[in-house]
């Protein structure tokens, strides 16, 4: 029979402290890990930066932005948003590696919060994202790009690209939980592209055929891209749509709805392994 030692009641003045000392513990496991193994990250960061050189300098010269104004400055706001999103297979190996190698196990039996694994592992792919979307705003200076809002604009640009990745680390977490083996992990990685092209990241969605540039206005991807061109001021923010009108508080209701629904999922799934 094994022994676990009694941990603190969810109302008792300290529960707080512990689940936050336990997620700090398991967050900083995540980045250690980053740190004596950085070989996935800095990969993920060249191939990043490698689909932006590609766009730009093969394939820009054959786009044209619909109302005028120069590729790159239409592409930038696009690549933010798509290295959140290719960041979900990063997080569904994460999690599935510990479920399968017995570690979640070991976790749930150690007197820990209940929350700190799956809280850590958010705030460790958090930290990460800040860092690829730090490169890859360098990498779109040095190649051209600009913003053309306001400092506060700016910022808050940033801060819709980084509230759609924490939606899309917890569908991570969720399908780390939820799938197994390498043969689960690579259908995750194949899915990020086509959800991330049938979007408004690389090319206008008034140049699809109509049923399916709908389709794409309507991906989450979408109104992220097309507020944060509208807050950077770069062209092909436009649309008469009414999802492309409303990209400004889409981009953050979509996260939200996301959030609302794969937090619990992610919960509940963590709560029903191996019972």
């Amino acid at each position: 029979m094994t022994l676990v030692a009694p941990t603190p009641s969810s109302g008792s003045p300290g529960s707080l402290r512990w689940a936050l000392a336990d997620s700090w513990t398991l967050t900083v496991r995540g980045v250690s890990h980053w740190v004596r193994n950085p070989g996935p990250v800095i990969f993920s960061l060249a191939f990043n930066v490698l689909i932006v050189l590609m766009f730009v300098y093969l394939l820009g010269g054959a786009m044209r932005v619909p109302g005028g104004g120069d590729y790159r400055d239409f592409l930038m706001p696009g690549m933010f948003a798509m290295t959140m999103l290719f960041g979900i297979a990063a997080t569904t190996q994460a999690v599935t590696a510990d479920v399968e190698r017995g570690i979640t196990d070991r976790f749930r039996s150690m007197p820990m919060s209940a929350a700190a694994m799956l809280a850590g592992r958010a705030v460790a792919d958090m930290l990460l994202s800040v860092l690829t979307l730090a490169v890859m705003v360098v990498t779109a200076l040095a190649v051209g790009w600009r913003p053309y809002g306001s400092t506060g604009e700016f910022l808050a640009a940033l801060g819709l690209i980084l509230l759609l990745r924490l939606a899309l680390v917890w569908i991570g977490v969720y399908l780390g939980l939820a799938l197994s083996g390498a043969e689960a992990i690579t259908g995750v990685q194949t899915l990020e592209f086509p959800v991330g092209f049938l979007s408004s990241a690389f090319v206008a969605t008034a140049t699809m055929p109509g049923w399916l540039g709908a389709i794409a206005d309507w991906n989450p991807i979408s109104s992220t891209v097309t507020a944060t061109r509208r807050l950077f001021g770069n062209p092909g923010a436009v649309g008469d749509s009414w999802i492309v009108e409303h990209a400004l508080p889409m981009a953050v209701v979509w996260p939200v709805a996301l959030l609302l629904i794969f937090f619990p999922l992610s919960v509940a799934k963590w709560r029903s392994l191996r019972r």
